[in-house]
């Protein structure tokens, strides 16, 4: 395993990411996204780097990375779309990369509609993940109705005692959503899944593509 520290390229200049696990010869790419900018989320955030693990561990290649204007990304916040951009350019240098293999997508909180709506655009192009993962989606604040189309399983994390995001609308959310997403529920964990992580990690690891 080893760990490499980049600068990409991005839309609004370069983004610092971090390219971890198998990177010689993987046997699939994984992408995740943090939280909100600007409440302290980052790409070292403990359920981002729990997600990471999970699939480093399973010998993919796995790329976190900080959305514009955060630690050394350059740009500045851009209400998720910008961030959505910003995933968009992170697929293609990690595809150009390592082209053939299946991609698994996750996010965690505002990172769940970032790679929502990075899903829906790599669909639309022809290159949907392999599988996606939205962890405590923040469907009060951001337009997930408005996701229609992923082209994959989308598999839901939701703490039933999430202080942050309405636990009962992100339920509704599941159940009326054309994405049919799998909902697994942590009776109780907060927002932060504190004391969750490893479990957390099991749930992550049992949904990457080719996992039985």
């Amino acid at each position: 395993m080893s760990r490499e520290r980049l600068a990409l390229e991005g839309p609004s200049g370069n983004l610092e990411a971090v390219l971890e696990g198998e990177t010689d010869t993987p046997s699939l790419l994984a992408i995740v996204c943090h939280p909100h900018p600007l409440f302290g989320g980052t790409m070292d955030n403990k359920v981002v780097t729990t997600l990471s693990r999970a699939a480093r561990d399973a010998g993919a290649a796995v790329v976190r990375f900080n959305f514009r204007g955060v630690g050394n990304s350059q740009g500045a916040y851009s209400e998720g779309a910008g961030e959505a951009e910003d995933l968009i350019a992170v697929h293609h240098w990690l595809t150009r990369r390592y082209p053939g293999l299946p991609l698994w997508l996750a996010g965690f909180s505002f990172g769940s509609y970032v790679a929502a709506h990075g899903a829906e655009v790599l669909a639309a192009n022809g290159d949907a993940p392999a599988a996606l993962m939205l962890v405590a989606p923040p469907v009060h604040h951001f337009d997930f109705n408005g996701i229609e189309r992923v082209g994959c399983p989308v598999t839901v994390v939701q703490g039933e005692d999430d202080e942050v995001v309405p636990a009962e609308q992100v339920f509704r959310w599941v159940e009326q959503t054309p994405l049919a997403p799998d909902l697994i529920r942590f009776p109780d964990s907060g927002h932060f899944f504190h004391g969750n992580l490893p479990d957390l990690k099991e749930v992550a690891a049992s949904r990457l593509p080719g996992s039985s």
